[in-house]
């Protein structure tokens, strides 16, 4: 199996169980990988760790929930797996340059860290790796 299959495999285990934990070994042993393999290959093929896409595509549902739900912040932190609303604005300011409370208030939700998705082009094997740059107007 190509690299490109087996990212493929990561990413959509990773989609489908996005609300769980998800520790490498875990993913690993799912996968029936190891865990210095999966942490090897995402890293070249994609140039971000299993951790920080984790942790993308968790804040980029938190933000979108902050626009389309009037669901409590701190709900909204534990269910990206924070430990605590300061925790979550923390990590939610870095990524989106505002705290989740302004962002709410901007109510337009930009996507930070989209699904990577691995693709085959007619000309081999290439990727398309999603993460929106920019700055929000807050």
């Amino acid at each position: 199996m190509n690299n490109n299959a087996v990212v493929e495999k990561i990413v959509d285990y990773i989609e489908t169980h996005i609300n769980e934990d998800l520790p490498l070994g875990k993913i690993a042993n799912a996968l029936n990988y190891s865990k210095f393999y999966i942490a090897r290959i995402f890293a070249e093929e994609t140039k971000c760790t299993v951790y920080k896409y984790i942790q993308g595509r968790r804040l980029t549902l938190a933000a979108q929930k902050l626009v389309e739900t009037e669901q409590p912040i701190v709900e909204i932190a534990f269910e990206a797996h924070y430990e605590s609303q300061q925790a979550f604005t923390l990590a939610f300011k870095q990524l989106y340059e505002c705290t989740p409370n302004i962002y709410r208030k901007n109510g337009v939700f930009y996507p930070k860290q989209s699904k990577i998705c691995m693709m085959n082009l007619f000309t081999g094997y290439s990727f398309m790796y999603y993460l929106a740059g920019g700055k929000l107007a807050a």
